[in-house]
């Protein structure tokens, strides 16, 4: 974590704040996997910015709730088992709590119970009410604890712990209105210490009564999440379900997408064009640059959001289900092999969406050496652009079988993630200290339909906003370069300059060469990864551009297949390869997956581990990219 300059500001007036100026701010306040982010996706409608706080690089999110009789600022401070910080994130809740000026704290906190481990919560709670504060309890996943033969009696608990407490479900939205009458009672009383002078031995004594007051527990025989662990987390079953669990997000992502793509293509391509078409003046650079680059670019974007929200759907289901986090048991022996703690795999798994936000969980591992290496293996794993492209090479080449194409490079990913970790961690980091895991363990349950898809909203319209720029000015750009003429006969008109002869292809033309070894000594084929180091969706736009055809990355495997787009692209790994096609379009894809990320991600890791090691990264990862290519391609031309 940065070194704070100052303590952070409860009532910052940052760029990240949605709510008014001098809003009530309430903290969101609990332990991970509380039920507190639920709760404050539920309470703002996931409307929702996220961003590094003012003195600190520990990113949390601010939302706003429009309760009655006035609305609040809410903050969703990092999870916290305890005011004596164990974790960076730990120590940014105590600063916000316990550091900050009494001016500038909470106006009201929320400290959520989880019932299925009540004492945890109200350790929190009793630390808080040590300091002078309006408090409010709420206990969550009471439903799970039932299940557990838990149950706890609010107004018992409520007269023991000298504090307003009231049940809330934030994954059905059940009882926010009487959290939203005890944060209104609690706003017309004045700040006060609840638990003056208490010392440790008197808090656990409160504990203690407090349990004995308010919770009963019955024999129910072996919760049926015990049960299904014994399979998950089987040292042997366990990683094989985890890899067919994988499987199935890839098959269900590539599979059932095809018809809304298609749809969205149709509509994109045909009224849309023609409506822009017809109301544009008919000029070449009007139709050129409006509707072939900014429409057209465009255009994919939002053609990619059925894969993409898919993909995301099937992410917050197992998260929501419990799945994920007995994912990180499972993959724990391989993170301590190659020097990290088990947690490390939460941010490694976000970087199969995106790397950006991978890259800002790094924040949660404590130690510098683990964030530093966790940054750069990140970016080896394959990102959702990635695998729009995986997805149209593969239907291009190998139609029949195009899910298991795409699932064996994340098999590979998962493999230079390890390999690469190994190598580091026996070079460079030979003392790195290994971390036991140490991670709640949900109980399992059904996810609800309404989270899930407020989840898949946020991740996906963050994707579409941070991505939709970034392609629509490398189309432009593109169409730019290749509107350049750089021989001579040729003019300023996109429609009369050859790719080859334009600006765009003489710098292709300079690189292709250094990839002859690895099969794709094309400047065709080559330039689109220059374009790709900006964002690597922009491949296949630039592909399309390259040949002048339709961009047809959302038809149907089918149609792919025999599109003049790809038929282009058949002809050229072919004739670079001296017809050895399959091999060098193999050897392309490993170069992608483990060459230089977007300019996003190589951004985020300046700002989480430096220049120095962002560098250090770059330079791995072309060099990584660049041997894995020409081994696979000498290696398969021999039998492909």
């Amino acid at each position: 974590m940065a070194r704070k300059t100052a303590a952070p500001s409860c009532h910052s007036t940052s760029s990240m704040r949605i709510a008014a100026e001098g809003t009530p701010v309430l903290a969101l306040v609990g332990a991970p996997n509380s039920g507190k982010s639920t709760l404050f996706n539920a309470l703002t409608g996931a409307k929702v910015q996220t961003g590094n706080w003012p003195g600190t690089s520990v990113e949390v999110s601010r939302g706003l709730w429009n309760a009655q009789p006035e609305a609040f600022d809410i903050i969703d401070l990092p999870g916290a088992y305890s005011l004596d910080p164990m974790s960076p994130d730990e120590e940014f809740t105590r600063d916000m709590l316990v550091e900050c000026p009494p001016c500038e704290r909470p106006d009201v906190v929320v400290v959520l119970v989880d019932a299925t481990a009540p004492a945890r919560g109200l350790n929190l709670a009793f630390q808080i009410a040590e300091y002078p504060y309006r408090v409010v309890i709420g206990v969550t996943k009471e439903d799970v604890a039932k299940q557990q033969g838990i149950s706890i009696d609010t107004s018992a608990l409520s007269r023991a712990v000298g504090m307003p407490v009231v049940s809330v479900n934030g994954r059905r939205r059940e009882n926010l209105d009487a959290l939203e009458g005890a944060v209104a009672q609690a706003m017309q009383t004045e700040p006060q210490t609840i638990r003056p002078n208490a010392d440790l031995d008197q808090r656990f004594a409160d504990l203690d009564a407090a349990e004995k007051a308010a919770v009963s527990r019955t024999d129910v025989g072996e919760p049926l999440s015990q049960r299904v662990d014994r399979v998950v987390l089987h040292p042997v079953l366990g990683p094989i379900l985890f890899l067919a669990v994988m499987w199935a997000v890839f098959f269900i992502t590539t599979t059932v997408a095809g018809p809304l793509q298609d749809g969205l293509e149709a509509f994109i391509t045909g009224p849309v064009s023609a409506a822009a078409r017809s109301l544009l003046p008919d000029h070449w650079l009007v139709s050129g640059l409006l509707v072939d680059g900014l429409i057209g670019g465009v255009g994919m974007v939002l053609t990619f959001a059925p894969l993409l929200a898919l993909m995301f759907l099937c992410l917050a289901v197992l998260e929501d289900s419990g799945y994920m986090a007995r994912a990180a048991v499972v993959t724990d022996r391989v993170m301590r092999a190659i020097g990290l703690p088990g947690k490390a795999f939460i941010p490694i798994v976000v970087g199969y969406g995106c790397n950006v936000p991978a890259i800002s969980a790094t924040r949660v591992l404590g130690d510098v050496r683990h964030r530093i290496l966790t940054c750069l293996l990140i970016p080896f794993t394959s990102c959702s652009a990635r695998l729009i492209v995986f997805m149209m090479l593969a239907q291009v080449f190998f139609p029949a079988h195009a899910g298991s194409a795409v699932f064996a490079m994340y098999v590979l990913s998962i493999a230079l993630v390890v390999l690469v970790g190994l190598a580091l961690r026996r070079t460079v980091w030979r003392a790195m200290p290994a971390e036991a895991l140490v991670i709640d363990l949900p109980a399992y349950q059904l996810p609800a339909f309404g989270l899930t898809v407020s989840v898949m909203w946020v991740r996906l319209k963050g994707f579409l906003h941070t991505a939709g720029g970034i392609i629509v000015a490398t189309v432009v750009v593109i169409w730019l370069l290749m509107s350049i003429p750089v021989t001579g006969g040729h003019s300023f008109n996109e429609g009369a300059v050859p790719p080859e002869d334009s600006a765009y292809g003489a710098v292709s033309k300079v690189m292709s060469p250094v990839f002859a070894p690895a099969g794709f000594d094309s400047w065709s084929l080559t330039g689109p990864l220059v374009t790709g180091f900006v964002a690597k969706e922009t491949l296949i736009s630039t592909w399309a551009q390259t040949y002048a055809v339709e961009d047809v990355t959302d038809d149907a495997p089918e149609e792919q297949a025999e599109s003049p787009l790809a038929s282009h692209i058949r002809a050229d790994f072919d004739a670079a390869s001296g017809e050895h096609g399959l091999a060098a379009v193999w050897a392309y894809m490993v170069f992608l997956l483990a060459y230089t990320p977007c300019v996003a991600t190589v951004a985020a890791q300046r700002r989480e581990i430096g220049w120095k090691w962002t560098l250090i990264g770059f330079a791995l990862q072309l060099a990584t990219a660049w041997i894995l290519a020409v081994g696979v391609f000498q290696v398969l031309k021999v039998f492909l």
